[in-house]
C-alpha cells in the first residue's frame, strides 16, 4: 500500500500510522492508537527485565526425609518453571560438620533432580557452616519436569461428612 493511501486510512479510523520494521524491505507499518501501542511495548518490556532478576532460595538439611525433600524439589522445579533462578543452600549443624560428605552428596542429588529444568551456574560450595549452589533455568522449550505435583482427587476436596460431623 502507497504510504500517502495509509496516512489517508488511518485518519479516516482516527488512529495514527505507526512504523513496526523499518529495516524490513519494504518498511512494515500499523494502523493502530499510538497511546496504547506505547504502553503494549513498555509492559512487554517491563515483563522482560523481572523474570531474568528474581532469585530463589531452598534451603535444605543433610538429614532431610524423602517426603520433604521431594517436596522442596517440587518447589524448586515451579521456581525454575517461572524463570527464576535458584539458590540451594544446605545447613550443617553440630556434629554434622564430622560428615560434610553427606552433604555433597545430597547437593549432587538435588542437581541430578533438576537437571532437566535447570543447569549449574554455581557449583556447589563450601562457606562456614554452608554449602550453597545456584541453579539457572533451562531455556523454555528445553524444560522438563520430573516431579510434578500430585493431581487433586474428588475425594481429597470433600471434608465434610453428610451427617455434618
Amino acid at each position: 500500500m502507497k504510504l500517502s493511501d495509509a496516512l489517508r486510512k488511518a485518519q479516516s479510523l482516527g488512529l495514527d500510522l505507526v512504523e513496526v520494521a523499518p529495516t524490513a524491505n519494504p518498511p512494515v507499518c500499523k494502523i493502530v492508537a499510538l497511546g496504547k501501542f506505547r504502553y503494549d511495548i513498555s509492559k512487554q518490556e517491563k515483563d522482560k527485565r523481572a523474570t531474568g532478576a528474581k532469585l530463589k532460595e531452598i534451603k535444605f538439611r543433610v538429614n532431610i526425609d524423602d517426603h520433604d525433600y521431594l517436596t522442596k524439589i517440587r518447589h524448586g522445579e515451579e521456581f525454575l518453571d517461572r524463570g527464576n533462578k535458584v539458590r540451594v543452600q544446605l545447613q550443617f549443624r553440630g556434629r554434622e560438620m564430622a560428615h560434610q560428605e553427606f552433604g555433597l552428596q545430597l547437593m549432587e542429588k538435588v542437581r541430578d533432580d533438576l537437571s532437566g529444568m535447570s543447569q549449574v551456574e554455581t557449583a556447589p560450595k563450601i562457606t562456614g557452616r554452608n554449602v550453597t549452589m545456584t541453579l539457572s533455568p533451562l531455556p523454555a522449550n528445553r524444560r522438563k519436569r520430573r516431579f510434578a505435583p500430585p493431581p487433586k482427587t474428588a475425594e481429597s476436596e470433600i471434608a465434610v461428612s453428610p451427617n455434618g460431623t
